[in-house]
């Protein structure tokens, strides 16, 4: 099975930034439309507005022109022809005052043709449309100076006769204050906009905090720190809390299970394969010679496979770490007293802060391995070096420890074979041939790698990288 692709921090998902765009595009959206009701509305209200004040110019006009059909009781329709008047009252002074913005008109309803006008045409003809049938109708539409108007048409009948009056008003004023009303409106829609995505910003926060809580009680109980993880939780994640609880559990019972095996296999097996060889030491002959031989072999073999499934079981147990710092200087302690007596001169670089994710006893048999090999190997110096990788592009966390020596060092090819099982590139040092070949395959088993190569020393730079937290 292919493994699964590390995901990179920019692609990474986040439930916050999710629920406050979520709910940004939402508030967007519905205050949007809000505001195109609410500046609608107020068109609307504040055409009737102006179609009414109009429409009272309208019925002023019509009074003066017929003002003793306008106080009859008869119905229009059944009155006899009366006699026309051109309008002489005041009915507003801008109707007055030349190109004022402000214009009426009286027409035939018959032909169309204007009876009176406004002095403030001053001449220019009122474009109106065509009524269609319709006895009053507002419409837009084009002043004599070419400025839009607001034009309200009513048409009377008096007889046989009908009258079109025309009242028209500049919409200056109306626009400036609808494009003001419509700021104002998206101004306070904005304000409560933000405020709306800054409170939901807040409730996410808050509201995600028991997760937050509930990640750093896992990180504390996978570095070790703790044994469970706190179930002090609202009740929508407090059961995942209890079953994350559980699996632990559970996965340290497997473990200490499989520990249990592996220590009675290694123990029913060493016992007879014990007495395999000392009864072949004590016999004489090729068979004795040869099942000696064979039962080396498998005891080997034995040692190297326990320690591979006692090492895949622990490192499958959750929540067990260590710091690297003690574990180095102790062991380089150990080693420089050990190797005193060849002078070997041990330099070590090594930081606190780091932590191992898995238990002391591997990493003092990793790092014990490397260290003691190299001090076999050096002619006089040994250097042991800790440092974290940053970027390691796989998702987690590592740290790396390289150690070099000034010995002989490997060629390529031996460098390959030196990590092949049982392999002893040299007979005459004391050996079973299993220490970087275990070092190699415990490191895969953890997630990282031993990698040899050349040192700028002279000798072998054993290179081993290991999960950290």
């Amino acid at each position: 099975m292919a493994a699964a692709k590390p995901v990179s921090r920019w692609r990474k998902r986040s439930l916050s930034r999710r629920l406050v765009v979520v709910a940004a595009v939402w508030s967007v959206l519905a205050l949007a439309v809000a505001g195109f009701i609410l500046v609608s509305l107020y068109r609307t209200a504040s055409e009737r507005a102006f179609d009414a004040q109009l429409e009272v110019y309208a019925k002023t006009i019509l009074s003066e022109m017929l003002p003793d059909a306008a106080s009859t009781d008869v119905p229009r329709a059944q009155q006899t022809q009366p006699a026309i008047q051109a309008p002489k009252g005041v009915i507003e002074p801008r109707f007055s005052l030349p190109l004022s913005g402000w214009y009426w008109t009286v027409r035939s309803g018959e032909t169309g043709r204007v009876l009176f006008a406004s002095e403030s045409l001053v001449g220019d003809p009122l474009s109106v449309g065509d009524m269609a049938g319709e006895d009053t109708q507002s419409a837009f539409g084009v002043g004599p100076g070419g400025e839009e108007v607001r034009i309200r048409q009513e048409k009377v009948r008096f007889g046989n006769a009908s009258y079109i009056i025309a009242v028209a008003a500049r919409t200056a004023g109306f626009r400036a204050d609808l494009a003001q009303f419509t700021r104002m409106a998206s101004l306070t829609l904005a304000v409560i906009g933000a405020g709306l995505v800054g409170a939901v910003f807040l409730q996410v926060r808050v509201g995600l905090k028991p997760l937050v809580r509930l990640q750093a009680s896992l990180a504390a109980v996978r570095r070790g720190d703790e044994d469970a993880i706190d179930e002090d939780l609202p009740v929508e994640i407090a059961p995942l809390a209890v079953e994350l609880n559980a699996l632990i559990h559970s996965n340290r019972e497997i473990v200490e299970r499989a520990r249990t095996h592996v220590g009675n296999l290694a123990h029913g097996l060493k016992t007879p394969l014990s007495v395999i060889s000392n009864e072949a030491r004590a016999a004489q002959g090729p068979l004795a010679d040869k099942v000696s031989e064979q039962a080396a072999i498998m005891s080997t073999q034995i040692q190297h496979h326990l320690e591979r499934a006692r090492m895949a079981a622990q490192r499958r147990v959750i929540g067990v770490s260590c710091d690297v710092e003690p574990v180095l200087s102790r062991l380089c302690r150990a080693m420089g007293k050990i190797y005193q007596g060849r002078g070997i001169e041990l330099e070590q670089v090594v930081p606190a802060g780091l932590r191992f994710r898995g238990e002391q006893q591997d990493l003092e048999e990793l790092s014990g391995n490397l260290i003691d090999n190299a001090c076999k190997w050096a002619k006089g110096r040994v250097s042991v070096t800790l440092r974290p990788l940053t970027s390691s592009g796989v998702g987690r966390e590592l740290f790396e420890l390289v150690v070099e020596d000034d010995g002989p060092g490997l060629s390529e090819e031996e460098r390959r074979e030196a990590v092949k099982r049982g392999k002893r590139l040299d007979e005459t040092v004391p050996g079973t041939g299993l220490g970087l070949s275990i070092v190699a395959d415990l490191a895969a088993l953890y997630g990282g790698r031993l990698d040899l190569d050349r040192s700028k020393m002279g000798g072998l730079k054993a290179s081993l990288v290991l999960p950290a937290i």
